[in-house]
């Protein structure tokens, strides 16, 4: 049963099975069977996302007790995006229950980063309403602690994108440009290439499985080259 399968995946008792199913279904497999909007995992990834993100800046709170506002909202923007997000789904096997539509999991809709992030959430969403928000709280902490301390570790990394900007514009007010050169792999499988410019010039080319990671590293290239920051 999928209960079962959710509570081996979080050690949290499911209570109403419906909710879960709802926060593992996709919207292309409501509209492929005429079911009501409310039967996807849109409302309670909605939800969910505000169960993590108190989650996480309660973590963030606790670590780092001198850290500003800005500090910790920087951090917890980073923990909270959809990359963190679907690598922790395919961590724990949570991408494999995703419901989706005929075709659109043909076309490997259920291993998109931003299906498996919504899912996630929404999973968090369904916990809440069946009352399991302090086991859901030690869920994230146990869960999220390690990936805080890693992005807090190698911020610069996780926030070229930031840092190139601010540098470019502190020396002339121009901003970074990013175009995307070439785009490799299957439907669920791609490979982005990208190549960050400043005043024109080529700096850095950068690849990733979304565009936004490309663009992000190749921001983090440009900005070694450009002593922005230091090379490793």
């Amino acid at each position: 049963m999928l209960s079962d399968e959710i509570k081996d995946i979080f050690k949290i008792e499911v209570i109403t099975e419906a909710n879960y199913r709802n926060a593992l279904t996709h919207p292309s497999y409501t509209k492929d069977n005429n079911l009501n909007y409310t039967e996807c995992y849109e409302r309670l990834e909605f939800l969910g996302d505000a169960v993590l993100k108190l989650a996480v800046s309660n973590i963030l709170y606790k670590e780092y007790p001198d850290y500003t506002e800005g500090q910790m909202s920087k951090i917890r923007s980073i923990i909270v995006s959809d990359h963190i997000l679907a690598k922790i789904a395919d961590e724990i096997g949570l991408n494999r229950l995703i419901i989706a539509g005929n075709h659109d999991k043909k076309q490997g809709i259920t291993k998109l980063e931003s299906v498996n992030a919504c899912s996630f959430e929404a999973i968090l969403g369904a916990y809440f309403l069946d009352g399991k928000f302090n086991e859901v709280m030690g869920y994230l902490e146990n869960k999220f602690h390690d990936y805080i301390i890693e992005v807090d570790n190698n911020f610069e990394k996780y926030n070229a994108k930031a840092i190139l900007q601010e540098y470019t514009q502190g020396l002339t007010k121009e901003t970074p440009v990013y175009k995307l050169l070439e785009t490799k792999g299957a439907e669920h499988n791609k490979t982005f290439i990208v190549e960050v410019y400043y005043r024109n010039e080529a700096i850095a080319q950068g690849c990733g499985k979304s565009k936004k990671d490309a663009e992000q590293h190749a921001a983090y290239l440009a900005c070694q080259k450009l002593g922005a920051i230091k090379h490793e």
